[in-house]
């Protein structure tokens, strides 16, 4: 039998690439959770595209075996978080699984806008927070810079901060004891109603659902009745067990351990995240406080390329959405597109990680539409209308006003591109509300609107701070705005999927640099294609992709020019009438390249 006293339930938290997974790999290597000739780099990164990006997409957890200098062996359960601003909603559910965080800062660049975000997650859980300074055997660490820059950002006691490198080692041993020594034991009665919070879910197809749990009270085992509280579905178990980081069955998971089981699930829909899981008789009819849902902000179609495809693309979704529990999609339908999903995301990384798993996993080739957000029209009869896609965009007489969404935006910089990053944030209707400098570095909060940050906001602040500024955001409120939808037209007629709505100060310049992104994708006809930007019935922009041309006259040699002339002009006849019935074909690299249209 498990006692509490002996585990340890702890989260890594950081900002991106400063060594959470490869701490986490250290760990497992000095556990022995794994033998030296398994280990490999970013053991719990487990998707190919996590190992190509080097990014956490997903949080991991693994179960560990440690003995103490007190001659305890104790249990550790150990959570790897995303660092990504979109994926933070991961971390928040690792982190209402855990008593304690690791906050992981690298010793040579500091504390960044992630760090920040992760850290104050971790104390609205009511974490012990143990900091680890890393990469300390760098050139360009400055553990004593950092630790006092700590100090003064976050507000933490960094004194007994642990120094370590997680790729050669160095530290871990002491990390190790002051995981035992500080961070609390988990809380729970092993006598009381089974009391599980369903942490993640995932689906495999051998096994079906898996769900990722973690005990607060009683003991869950194999063959046992369990309800989900949320759903109401009753479901027997099969299999119990954890990761260390392979599977091992068990017979049973005790309070405060966090484990996997099976149940045989088929229905998707039944495993919320944050549900609470309880005996089907006898159980709690008290629910966990679960966590906050996450708010899609980003929107946008997908439609498969194929038509045939859709039912595929409906059972991809629903299992992608079990394992991601953060994006959320419901039919729709375009003319130009077909049948198709309105799916919504965290931000742009998050829509192209789960387009690209799409491809990969369940390989269907996908359109994907420009992506917007959600805009609150105000009607003149009182009546307001939540936007998610601009091709539903009312009539322009029936609008009072239109309000947008606004995020408060964290931007740590370093001193020398800070007139670059204060000059991007004002391009892009930003307002200042704060400016502080940390051992310099200059900490800007801005406000600014979430249509501006969606399209290339955080490429372009990386390409003019030179990959040195970091950025966070949360969303604040909506305000009213002076806003418009743009549509374009190609050869006369509307494409719905390239519309948007945007600022009218910014309409002309949007729709030009769309408009000169376009004639460079769309092939070229043996007509003149026109493409245009229009707001209502005034084109702001255009641009003519030229026809190719078959030279007509090449049979004439000498003679008189009318010869010439008369070849010429029929050849323009036709083309006249080829554009009129002539029908264009957008590839689909033109709707990927829409998502992007700032200055390179």
């Amino acid at each position: 039998m498990t006692q509490t006293s002996f585990i340890r339930n702890f989260a890594i938290i950081a900002h991106i690439d400063h060594g959470k997974s490869t701490l986490a790999d250290r760990l497992i290597q000095v556990c022995g959770g794994v033998e030296l000739r398994e280990l490999k780099e970013q053991m719990l990164d487990n998707m190919d595209i996590e190992r190509e990006r080097g990014i956490t997409i997903k949080a991991q957890t693994v179960r560990l075996k440690y003995k103490a200098k007190d001659g305890h062996t104790y249990q550790l359960n150990l959570m790897d978080t995303p660092g990504h601003v979109d994926f933070a909603y991961e971390v928040s559910r690792s982190l209402a699984a855990c008593e304690g965080s690791i906050l992981v800062v690298d010793a040579s660049q500091g504390v960044e806008a992630q760090t920040l975000a992760n850290v104050y997650q971790a104390i609205e859980h009511d974490h012990e927070i143990i900091l680890a300074l890393n990469k300390i055997d760098l050139p360009a660490a400055e553990p004593d810079r950092v630790r006092e820059q700590v100090e003064n950002v976050i507000g933490i006691d960094a004194s007994e901060a642990a120094l370590v490198s997680a790729k050669s080692g160095l530290g871990i041993d002491d990390l190790l004891e002051k995981i035992v020594a500080r961070i609390p034991a988990p809380k729970g009665d092993e006598k009381a109603p089974l009391k599980a919070m369903l942490v993640d879910s995932w689906y495999d197809p051998y096994l079906g659902v898996i769900i990722l749990v973690r005990v607060m009270d009683g003991v869950l085992s194999q063959a046992q009745r369990i309800r989900m509280l949320a759903t109401d579905a009753v479901y027997q178990v099969d299999n119990v067990g954890y990761f260390s980081p392979k599977k091992h069955m068990v017979k049973t998971l005790h309070p405060g351990e966090v484990g996997f089981i099976t149940a045989s699930i088929k229905h998707v829909a039944d495993c919320k995240v944050g549900d609470t899981i309880t005996s089907e008789r006898g159980g709690t009819t008290d629910p966990l406080p679960g966590f906050k849902p996450s708010i899609p902000v980003v929107f946008c179609g997908l439609f498969p390329t194929d038509a045939a495809n859709f039912e595929e693309l409906r059972d991809s979704l629903a299992k992608l959405r079990l394992n991601d529990a953060s994006f959320s999609f419901e039919a729709e339908t375009s003319a130009a597109l077909g049948f198709g999903f309105r799916c919504g995301f965290l931000g742009l990384l998050h829509l192209e990680i789960v387009q690209e798993r799409l491809e990969r996993e369940f390989d269907l080739d996908l359109v994907t539409t420009a992506p917007s957000v959600i805009y609150r029209i105000h009607l003149r009869g009182g009546e307001v209308v939540e936007l998610h896609n601009p091709a539903d965009f009312p009539d322009v007489m029936k609008i009072e006003h239109i309000e947008e969404p606004w995020i408060k935006a964290t931007i740590l910089v370093p001193d020398e591109y800070l007139g670059s990053v204060l000059s991007l944030c004002t391009e892009r209707r930003g307002e200042q509300i704060d400016m502080t400098y940390v051992g310099g570095r200059a900490m800007l909060v801005y406000r600014l609107p979430l249509n501006e940050i969606v399209f290339d906001f955080y490429d372009r602040l990386k390409s003019v701070s030179r990959g040195y500024a970091s950025f966070d955001y949360e969303i604040d409120d909506y305000r009213e705005g002076d806003l418009v939808k743009m549509t374009i037209l190609v050869n006369g007629e509307i494409v719905d999927a390239l519309s948007c709505v945007v600022h009218r100060a910014h309409a002309e310049s949007r729709g030009r640099a769309l408009c000169a992104r376009l004639k460079d994708l769309i092939p070229r006809q043996l007509f003149k294609i026109a493409i245009q930007a229009a707001i209502g019935g005034k084109i702001v922009a255009r641009e003519t992709v030229s026809a190719m041309r078959k030279d007509v006259t090449a049979k004439c040699y000498g003679g008189d020019v009318s010869r010439k002339r008369k070849l010429l002009d029929k050849q323009k006849e036709g083309k006249k009438r080829m554009r009129q019935f002539g029908k264009v074909e957008i590839p689909q690299s033109a709707f990927l390249a829409a998502l992007r249209t700032g200055k390179e």
